[in-house]
């Protein structure tokens, strides 16, 4: 009786690894364009489910909610930019800037309260607005939105690079709605 030996022949191998440069020269582009779609779009709804809380807070509240750029998660910002973060809070003066006391107790009466903290973007997204929400946009309390630049409207543009195409266009129209959609005119 004879044995036979088991295993691949060199030509069997050969064959399986340019099967395997192939599907993965063709999968890894489609995957990677997949994964960058992914982040786009949950940046977006991360967004839009932030105007929508400072939209349905203002109603429920019967007062002024402001969303604002924030760097550290405590402040307004001025300066930089939207994908740094973003706070949404109580706007009791109206002026666009969050102000706390400074004691202990957070959310007294009388006193600007913090909703919600969203922290920075990845790396590769920006976000970008025009001159009516480039520091803060606020919402009434009948839900109709006001931005820093006096208007109720503007366009909020969520980009990765410089890729118009997938970009995502977040508009807000004169009552305060929120819509998104694919492409923008420019990405940073």
């Amino acid at each position: 009786m004879f044995s036979r030996a088991t295993g691949f022949t060199l030509i069997e191998l050969m064959v399986t690894v340019a099967m395997a440069a192939i599907v993965l020269t063709v999968g890894v582009p489609g995957f990677q364009a997949l994964v960058k779609n992914n982040r786009l779009t949950a940046a977006a709804n991360e967004l839009v489910g932030t105007l929508s809380l400072a939209r349905s807070e203002a109603v429920k509240r019967g007062i002024r909610v402001t969303v604002c750029k924030s760097a550290d998660g405590e402040s307004c910002a001025t300066s930089g930019y939207w994908e740094q973060g973003w706070i949404v809070f109580t706007d009791l003066n109206s002026d666009g800037a969050f102000a706390d006391n400074g004691d202990s107790t957070p959310c007294e009466s009388g006193e600007e309260c913090i909703l919600r903290v969203h922290g920075a973007l990845p790396d590769t997204l920006t976000l970008r607005t025009g001159s009516n929400f480039s520091n803060w946009i606020s919402y009434l309390p009948s839900g109709i939105s006001r931005g820093n630049g006096g208007l109720a409207n503007g366009t909020f543009r969520l980009c990765h690079g410089t890729d118009t195409a997938d970009a995502r266009s977040i508009a807000i129209n004169t009552t305060g709605r929120v819509s998104v959609t694919k492409g923008a005119s420019t990405c940073p």
